[in-house]
């Protein structure tokens, strides 16, 4: 672990404000992209965003550098706290649902010919079939691609195992092809 995490850990074991506003800093903007993109709304993200942090600082001594790094500890509070927040809110929101389970069938070259393109167009689109997934899916590809975590991270913050993990990521790429399919039809 860098001498950096070492000193803002135990400042923040201390309740420094100077180690408050450095975590707030460093992660600050990762969390708040995290809970924005599962959640409906910018208004909920920062009450989210501001309850993680919360957590963070009360908890802090829960913390187990042997476990994972403070980043995905931060990262699997903000995830928990998101996911609470959609379950007691309860808003109507319409997801792709894949009932012929066509997306299944899409193979691994027609997912990787149709996201390969790392154009505007291609962005804009896959940014608008995310907001078709269900948060949980959601949070998995953006930590995976806009975070760059690993299989294991992603494992620890969702409280999986990196095999379903990748196997959640596989079939999540798939809906993801469908929809901008659907999108461009």
């Amino acid at each position: 672990m860098a001498e950096i995490d070492i000193d803002l850990i135990k400042g923040l074991r201390e309740q420094s404000p100077k180690a408050q506003r450095q975590a707030l800093e460093r992660y600050g903007n990762e969390v708040f992209a995290m809970v924005a993109r599962m959640l409906p709304a910018t208004e909920d993200a920062e009450e989210v965003y501001q309850d993680v942090f919360v957590k963070v600082f009360r908890n802090i001594a829960t913390y187990d550098a042997e476990k994972s790094a403070l980043r995905t500890w931060i990262s699997r509070i903000a995830y928990n706290e998101a996911v609470t927040w959609l379950r007691h809110k309860r808003q109507p929101v319409i997801y792709f649902e894949d009932r012929e389970g066509r997306a299944e069938q899409l193979s691994d070259a027609e997912v990787e010919e149709t996201l390969g393109h790392a154009n505007e167009e291609m962005v804009q689109l896959i940014r608008a079939a995310l907001k078709h997934l269900p948060p949980e899916e959601r949070a998995i590809v953006t930590m995976f691609y806009y975070e760059e975590m690993s299989l294991k991270e992603i494992a620890y913050v969702t409280e999986s195992i990196p095999t379903t993990v990748a196997s959640k990521l596989s079939r999540t790429r798939k809906k993801i092809c469908k929809i901008i399919k659907m999108l461009q039809s």
